[in-house]
């Protein structure tokens, strides 16, 4: 029998992402720093607290994060895990409502502000159209989520960035899929005086053939579409009824694309 392994596009077994929370007017410096290197990133909006003077505009939203993905923080950005159910359901409705209609797209994930969420939320939020959402902290760890309701990123800027990042290029095993996932606030680099740390986090991690450099919607679509795939029963072919090509391993020979809407032998 054939042995299959998913890839990340491209037959890749690396991945990057970027999310980054408030929409604060540093995030223009921060997407050009992310563009000039070819690196994603996903940026986490609150569309009820625009009028502060520190935020990004609604009408520079479709161009200053274009080729990124916009993302629900709520609208109002409460710790939710105090507010009724009802409240929460409101608070990311309205704000994929506002957001789509700058983006022209479906907004599908979530960062909770302040961190906040319980049982219920998590159950909550399928309903409302997310399909992930990010928690705080640093795992250390370049896993695949396994709840992507409490997805917790590898690590923030501010926490061990650089030494992570040399580790997450220095994977070859390709038996594995490895994820780096960098969190933060762009306003964090003005506070700290430490643009040069993700300029030079960038530098480093751009450009590199094994790394697809994805938002985090599109990490999670990827994973979604894999498991989509319909194999035969023997792994002697393999059919895709996604929108999009998947690319998968076979016997640890060089990847193979899976054209959308094909049946292809293996």
């Amino acid at each position: 029998m054939n042995r299959i392994y998913c890839c990340f596009p491209g037959g890749k077994h690396k991945a990057l992402t970027m999310s980054y929370d408030d929409g604060r007017t540093q995030d223009r410096r921060l997407v050009d720093i992310f563009n000039q290197n070819g690196i994603k990133g996903t940026f986490h909006l609150n569309s009820g607290l625009f009028d502060r003077g520190d935020r990004v505009m609604p009408e520079e939203i479709p161009s200053l994060y274009a080729g990124h993905e916009v993302a629900c923080h709520t609208v109002t950005h409460p710790t939710i895990a105090r507010c009724p159910l009802p409240e929460v359901a409101q608070e990311v409705l309205e704000d994929r409502k506002f957001l789509e209609s700058c983006t022209g797209y479906p907004v599908r994930g979530l960062s909770y502000p302040n961190g906040s969420v319980s049982p219920e939320i998590e159950k909550l939020l399928p309903a409302c159209g997310i399909r992930y959402s990010r928690v705080v902290g640093s795992s250390d760890s370049f896993a695949l989520p396994e709840n992507p309701y409490r997805w917790q990123a590898t690590c923030h800027h501010n926490h061990r960035l650089l030494e992570l990042g040399e580790q997450f290029l220095g994977l070859f095993k390709k038996q594995y899929l490895y994820l780096m996932y960098v969190w933060g606030h762009s306003y964090e680099f003005d506070d700290r005086d430490n643009w040069d740390l993700m300029e030079s986090f960038c530098r480093m991690m751009g450009g590199k053939e094994d790394i697809w450099y994805c938002t985090n919607i599109e990490f999670m679509d990827c994973m979604d579409d894999y498991a989509r795939l319909q194999f035969a029963a023997d792994n002697r072919f393999v059919y895709n009824p996604n929108a999009r090509d998947c690319w998968i391993s076979v016997n640890d020979q060089a990847p193979v694309c899976i054209p959308s809407g094909q049946n292809v032998m293996l």
